[in-house]
């Protein structure tokens, strides 16, 4: 491979907008049939707890739902699924006491459901709707009477270039058309609704910052401590609400809607070491430990130059962009107008079917783009989305002498002809190209979008409307200016270390982390090797940690083990195609370490049926340790889980947004064509939040 072309895998980039429907958008909420007769449930309180530490969030959701009707009713209460959520507690009070859910076979935990409401018994489900939501079914809620239910979720916490982010997702996207058709939805808490955030880390922050939250109150009761709290009544700032208490919370005269994402945002402080975080836990030394392992690499990759650059805009022209349309032209004509004459663009539309509308490559001059734009204005959206077309007349007749950018905007649901997943990753895993993803909206397919991104060792960020949006393209810009680290290996020596996840991990780009988890049989010392290619110079970094005899405050790593497991057999399954083995393995993993999936659920009974229906308790066990482990966490100080500092892996200090690359396309701060483009992505989130609003 030349030179040339070496330059241009290195800096050809894809900006993937994903917007939802603004006509239709919906959100978080209970649902009842449309076009029926019966009347709604009413969401009574809506409490939330964050706690962010060790390396990973663990969110906490409790809610109360009332019937205020004269008749019993089925509860549906459905959310979109949080990016890397491994849902694994579910609590339903029957009679005031709270029931653990238990995970069994989807199937059989849906027939389980419907046999213990036909037969009057209380009983609660919780299903994954695929990417899109969970739904948690509760039956027959009597009539002037509560239902009171709990959600905990895991995520791991990843830092960005200094900067973390968490997001507690409210907004469904509204891509599935047929499932809005069929429901409405009631997003509105009557009466008391708060979000606690706690951050605890040994690396000091600067700051925590909540976009779009006026009333958020934020402070910083102890140097390793903050936390944030938002309440539509009155409340002790940010106070963290015990295990199965209700929140103090004064109800309020405004209801609160479920229609907008809180996100959370926390900065660390300049100059801190690159490092390589342990956190591990191990019952006894006669049981597996599991670990996980985060590796902050320090800033050795040097900034890019690039000049003749062409750009290719793949747009969706299908029905679901009509009301943003208009929006979008605006982005493009402004994106094209900064570029420097000796830039390149194509712009290729697609519905049902695909387009080269610019009839190929035509120079960045006034001369082509005005007209070009003119009759693009006249254009009138319609039909499906064929985004497999878009794409593939998108990358042809690439020069593989110029570097090229490629721009796609849609909603990232493909309808209409080539729609599996296995496709998509084929025809970018024989392309020359980097795809970097701006993943908009709850109910976008992330699982393709993200596989897309892997297969091409590119990287994806995702975009709420309630993000700090300018940040967000700040942190993208930001890494499509340097070099990045490509086709790495992560070796670990001695400990008889097995099951590491993720199997493949591609690329690492400038400012990220790499986050590994996996199982050891022996507590000792251990190698620890990263290794991967810039340019055609080989890198390597290493060092040596001790792994625990045991370790027992953090329980939860076994289901983000477990998760980030299952993720690695469905990334086989939506490759290779399903078979029966590989979907058993992913029944028997969620169901040890009690995980709702596409082939599992949670399913509450009285406790004398989970005897008589055959389900042991194992989930029951697991959540009251993890329990047990939260409250002893919260008691003990901030641990420091930096493991090499005895022999640092990294030489340098890590990489943060104020540090500007010397010369080339400029730091976060100025980066060229690169955040011109992207204002684009701006322009469409302002339009669609002002059209809310």
């Amino acid at each position: 491979m030349n030179l040339l072309r070496t330059l241009r895998r290195v800096v050809t980039a894809t900006l993937l907008v994903v917007p939802a429907l603004p006509a239709i958008t919906q959100a978080a909420g209970l649902l009842t049939p449309a076009n029926s007769n019966l009347p709604e449930l009413v969401i009574r309180s809506h409490h939330v707890n964050v706690t962010i530490e060790d390396g990973y969030a663990t969110t906490s959701v409790e809610q109360v739902f009332h019937n205020p009707n004269g008749q019993a009713l089925d509860a549906i209460y459905s959310f979109p699924v949080p990016a890397k959520a491994a849902v694994g507690e579910f609590t339903y009070w029957i009679n005031g006491q709270p029931i653990t859910a238990e995970v069994v076979e989807k199937q059989k935990a849906r027939q389980i459901y419907e046999e213990e409401k036909k037969a009057g018994r209380e009983t609660a489900l919780v299903e994954k709707d695929g990417f899109k939501t969970f739904d948690i079914s509760v039956a027959s809620v009597q009539p002037n009477s509560d239902v009171r239910i709990k959600l905990v979720y895991l995520q791991p916490a990843h830092v960005d270039t200094g900067v973390g982010r968490y997001v507690y997702p409210l907004e469904d996207g509204g891509v599935d058309e047929q499932k809005l058709a069929f429901w409405t939805r009631n997003e509105t808490v009557q009466e008391a609704f708060s979000f606690n955030v706690t951050l605890r880390n040994s690396y000091p922050i600067d700051g925590l910052h909540i976009p779009n939250q006026p009333s958020a109150q934020i402070h910083q009761p102890a140097p390793d401590t903050w936390q944030a709290s938002i309440a539509n009544g009155t409340t002790n700032p940010a106070s963290q609400v015990e295990e199965g208490a209700q929140p103090k919370v004064t109800p309020s005269a405004t209801a609160a809607q479920l229609n907008k994402d809180i996100v959370l945002y926390w900065r660390h402080s300049d100059g801190l070491p690159g490092s390589l975080d342990v956190v591990a836990y191990r019952k006894d030394t006669q049981s597996p430990g599991t670990f996980m392992l985060t590796l902050t690499p320090g800033d050795d990759l040097a900034p890019l130059t690039q000049q003749g650059r062409d750009w290719v805009f793949v747009l969706d022209v299908s029905g679901s962009m009509s009301g943003k349309y208009g929006t979008l032209i605006d982005g493009v004509r402004q994106g094209l107008q900064k570029l420097p004459a000796n830039d390149r663009f194509k712009i290729v539309l697609f519905n049902n079917r695909a387009q080269d509308f610019s009839g190929g490559f035509l120079p960045a001059t006034p001369e082509a783009i005005t007209p070009l734009l003119n009759r693009l204005e006249q254009y009138q959206p319609d039909k499906g989305t064929n985004l497999y077309a878009g794409l593939e007349k998108g990358l042809k007749g690439l020069n593989t002498d110029r570097a090229t950018a490629l721009v796609l905007v849609t909603d990232g649901v493909a309808n209409v002809g080539v729609t599996e997943k296995k496709a998509f990753l084929k025809l970018l895993e024989h392309t020359d190209l980097r795809l970097f993803t701006f993943i908009m909206g709850n109910s976008a397919n992330r699982p393709l979008l993200e596989g897309m991104t892997k297969v091409s060792q590119g990287f994806a960020l995702s975009v709420s409307n309630a993000d700090d949006v300018m940040g967000q393209i700040m942190l993208a810009a930001n890494k499509m200016s340097y070099q990045a680290l490509r086709d790495i290996d992560l070796r670990i020596n001695g400990g008889r270390v097995t099951d590491l996840t993720p199997e493949s991990i591609g690329s690492l780009y400038h400012g990220q982390q790499l986050i590994v988890m996996g199982h050891y049989r022996k507590a000792e010392e251990i190698e620890v090797v990263l290794s991967g290619k810039v340019g055609s110079e080989t890198r390597s970094y290493s060092t040596r940690i001790q792994l625990p005899e045991t370790s027992e405050l953090n329980p939860e790593l076994e289901r983000l083990w477990a998760y980030a497991a299952i993720e690695n057999l469905q990334d086989k399954i939506d490759y290779l195609g399903g078979d029966a083995d590989t979907e058993d393995a992913i029944t028997d993993i969620a169901k040890t370490y009690g995980l709702v999936t596409d082939y599992t659920s949670m399913i509450v009974v009285r406790d004398e049926r989970f005897k008589e229906l055959g389900i042991d308790r194992d989930n029951k066990q697991r959540v009251e340790r993890e329990q047990q482990a939260r409250a002893e966490r919260e008691q003990k100080a901030v641990r420091n889980h930096r493991a090499d500092s005895a022999q640092p892996m990294f030489a340098n200090q890590r990489s943060t947004l104020n540090a500007a690359p010397s010369g080339g396309s400029g730091g976060a701060g100025s980066i060229g064509p690169w955040l011109l483009l992207a204002i684009l992505v701006v322009l469409i989130i302002q339009a669609r939040s002002a059209r809310k609003d």
